[in-house]
């Protein structure tokens, strides 16, 4: 909407009667193109947008017009109680009481009495009408205001600041009053938190917010107690919580980008470990090429990262994790396979001894091999290593049925993924192991066994999100707290986020 119900209230036939022709054109097109937008949402139903079902009016029925009119309640009929008689008045007013705080209820409000340190004034700097600019000698009355509670990394250290900055009108030489109110980012469906100037909390006091919940793993607890204790600062534990959500949903465009990126990639390190949303057992995967990482939480089912990867074409590096073996162009790590046999090399048993050695010493060839090629001309060290290979496969199918268990696993998984296993046989030039992806997971593999996941859908959203920023930042030698500041300010004000930093 290009007017303000508050710009409409102003404009009346008279108002229109005294604008130049020029201005009358400008007024009307912002009319009529609002006029249509308001047409366009007004008939929206669940059936054409995004709205969701549960979102059509009473009188549509609950299902839309799928829903048999017999299925309905009748206008006018009361509902029974739990023992099929009618309800009375006393039981409906209590099943009525509306959820949270209630009227009346004890309670208590901001408790911050830190001095005001500045005061900011937001002046229109254009007509909302007749889009003249508006200096500071136009008369300013002030309307609203918000006090703003904010740190500046300065040496010797962080200043907390507490500004009041200033909403009001200002008067055109037309005669209409053009308001100024806090930025706020348009309303999602997936988000429940509002992305808005009207806060307590500033850009760079919620990026210091974040990294002590996410870098620092820091509970919300020992987060409050630290700004209190540190800087003065008393706020809730809501506060907090809506404050890091913010910040996911601040850097939620952003998550394109990463995706692009790493589908664009030569090489992609794939990983995956355990996770808990409210108790229910999930997973977080992780994505990541030498300058971008991108964190997924879902179940552990291909399908997770399916639509990621459906138009990747480069080298896609894994674990032995049965689903990764629907991607084609895969490479196998060799350290995890170098553990396996190492564990199998001191085992007592002397079938499972002997297997196990001779699988290590092939290995060990070829990462010898390898490191060989990389230091010299370009080519494959297939030749080289032929003989150990072919005396390695033989093994592994004649003890694909040993009554050893970590043997007969070990010499089916060479056979199913041989293929993706010996690919660094002629490209020395790709990665052995799947190092980056366990390095980007450790970090936050510490934060769940210290958090024990997240409580809900959106808080799993917020926080892979705001992982996936930090760490890119991180690989690309960026501090991420000044970025994720700029990204929550320009957000705020319904603008684009910035673009990730590129390599310091």
């Amino acid at each position: 909407m290009e007017l303000s119900d508050y710009d409409l209230r102003q404009i009346d036939t008279e108002y229109l009667g005294r604008l130049p022709h020029a201005q009358l054109l400008h007024v009307s097109g912002q009319l009529l193109s609002d006029l249509k937008e308001a047409r366009d949402r007004a008939n929206q139903t669940p059936d054409n947008s995004s709205r969701p079902p549960g979102s059509f009016a009473p009188w549509e029925g609950a299902y839309g017009e799928c829903e048999s009119p017999e299925s309905t309640t009748p206008p006018g009929s009361e509902p029974d109680g739990a023992d099929g008689e009618p309800e009375t008045a006393a039981a409906r007013t209590k099943s009525r009481k509306r959820r949270g705080k209630q009227r009346g209820s004890p309670g208590h409000g901001r408790q911050i009495s830190l001095p005001v340190t500045g005061e900011e004034i937001h002046r229109a700097r254009e007509c909302g009408a007749c889009g003249a600019i508006l200096d500071a000698r136009v008369p300013f009355v002030a309307r609203a205001g918000v006090y703003v509670l904010d740190v500046v990394m300065a040496a010797p250290g962080l200043h907390v600041t507490h500004v009041k900055h200033i909403y009001g009108e200002s008067t055109c030489a037309c005669g209409h009053r053009t308001q100024t109110t806090p930025g706020r980012c348009p309303a999602e469906e997936e988000w429940a938190v509002a992305l808005t100037e009207w806060h307590l909390i500033g850009p760079t006091l919620a990026a210091l917010i974040v990294c002590l919940a996410l870098r620092m793993r820091l509970s919300r607890a020992r987060i409050q107690e630290l700004l209190h204790d540190w800087l003065g600062l008393q706020l809730s534990i809501g506060v907090l919580n809506q404050t890091i959500t913010e910040g996911g949903r601040a850097v939620a465009p952003l998550e394109a980008e990463l995706l692009r990126e790493v589908q664009q990639a030569q090489v992609l390190h794939a990983d995956e470990t355990g996770w808990k949303e409210a108790g229910r057992p999930c997973w977080l995967w992780v994505l990541t090429t030498v300058s971008t990482t991108l964190f997924v939480i879902g179940s552990r089912s291909w399908d997770v990262i399916a639509d990621l990867l459906e138009h990747y074409a480069g080298w896609l590096m894994s674990d032995g994790y049965l689903a990764y073996r629907q991607f084609a162009q895969r490479l196998r790590c060799l350290a995890h396979l170098l553990r396996k046999a190492r564990g199998l090399a001191e085992s007592v048993t002397t079938e499972a001894q002997a297997f196990g050695t001779q699988a290590l010493d092939c290995l060990s060839h070829v990462v010898e091999a390898v490191y060989r090629a990389r230091a010299g001309p370009p080519g494959g060290v297939g030749a080289e290593v032929a003989t150990d290979l072919a005396r390695l496969r033989a093994a592994c199918e004649a003890h694909q049925d040993s009554a050893h268990l970590k043997t007969r696993q070990l010499a089916r998984e060479f056979l199913n993924d041989w293929d993706a296993i010996w690919t660094v046989v002629e490209h020395p030039e790709l990665p052995l192991t799947n190092n980056a992806a366990e390095r980007a997971l450790r970090q936050w593999v510490i934060a769940r066994k210290l958090s024990y996941g997240t409580r809900t859908p959106q808080g799993s959203r917020a926080f892979t999100l705001l992982a996936s920023v930090i760490e890119t930042c991180r690989q690309r030698e960026v501090s991420p707290w000044p970025y994720l500041a700029s990204v929550i300010a320009a957000r705020r004000q319904g603008n684009a986020a910035p673009p990730l930093p590129v390599t310091a």
